[in-house]
């Protein structure tokens, strides 16, 4: 299996959305304006490397609403991206865009399900 690895959600004000999850939930919120303005939510304890501590926990972010989308996704990590990039449109999804390099993250492209929905896939940086 392929497993959620990270979730995103549109905002309209990032120090709004910042202070509602902190307050809410005590994530770590951090604005990173180099990222096309991103907010990314550390939801648990992570180690050095920015690894869960907790078994099946995933961080997320928030992207500005509007030209990135304006509706919530997910993320997916798989081993290969290319070789999923044919494995989703041979189901019937359709690939939005070329991949692009995250720089310590690894190989990302968004795809559109059978259902219209938005969804990342991930192939981590080894």
């Amino acid at each position: 299996m392929n497993p959620v690895v990270h979730f995103e959600m549109p905002y309209i004000n990032n120090k709004r959305v910042a202070k509602f999850y902190k307050n809410a939930f005590g994530w770590v919120m951090q604005y990173i304006p180099k990222m096309g303005k991103y907010v990314l939510a550390t939801t648990s304890p992570v180690d050095k490397k920015q690894m869960h501590l907790k078994k099946g926990a995933i961080n997320g972010g928030f992207y500005p609403k509007g030209p990135f989308g304006t509706t919530s996704h997910v993320v997916i990590s798989v081993n290969n991206l290319e070789k999923h990039i044919e494995v989703v449109k041979k189901a019937g999804g359709k690939v939005s865009g070329k991949p692009m390099d995250i720089p310590g993250i690894g190989m990302f492209v968004m795809f559109k399900d059978t259902e219209d929905n938005r969804v990342g896939m991930l192939q981590p940086s080894r």
